[in-house]
């Protein structure tokens, strides 16, 4: 068969088909900082979309308005259940928002703050209150000793 009867691939139509973003289904805990990354985020996705709809040629670049309409529903329903926890006043136990420090059975010290699941980055210092870790932290306090997936470890400081 001749090329000329066959359709190439749109690139444009599939891209206007991206799926949405993943909400996750627990509780949307976050930080003041992380409330303020998640309005600053809607913010942006909502000039996305603006910016989108005024370029006029939605046809001609759906990609971007799939783009901009994909992060305005995300970035809007992760803030609509957006639950701010406030930062604990002198801490004593591993709790939502609080940075621990703990050392491993070879004696390396690591600290991490323990956040949302949105504002988590492990490689900035900060974990998901989801994430095995920070579950088997919870609660702990100095001296104590948890199980963590490769080992065990003690909680030498909280802040």
């Amino acid at each position: 068969m001749s090329v000329a009867f066959t359709k190439e691939q749109d690139f444009e139509s599939v891209a206007a088909n991206l799926p949405d973003r993943p909400i996750s289904p627990h509780r949307n805990l976050v930080t003041p900082e992380g409330l303020a990354e998640l309005d600053r985020a809607l913010a942006e996705a909502r000039a996305a979309y603006a910016a989108a709809q005024a370029a006029g040629d939605i046809a001609g670049d759906r990609t971007a308005m799939a783009r901009a309409t994909r992060d305005l529903r995300y970035y809007a329903a992760r803030r609509a259940s957006a639950e701010l926890v406030p930062h604990a006043q002198a801490p004593t136990s591993v709790a939502f928002g609080v940075r621990v420090t703990f050392e491993r059975e070879d004696g390396r010290q690591q600290s991490f703050r323990i956040v949302g699941e949105d504002e988590a980055d492990p490689a900035r210092g900060s974990v998901s209150y989801i994430a095995p870790l920070a579950q088997a932290l919870m609660g702990k306090e100095v001296g104590d000793r948890a199980t963590i997936p490769n080992g065990t470890v003690e909680v030498v400081a909280i802040e």
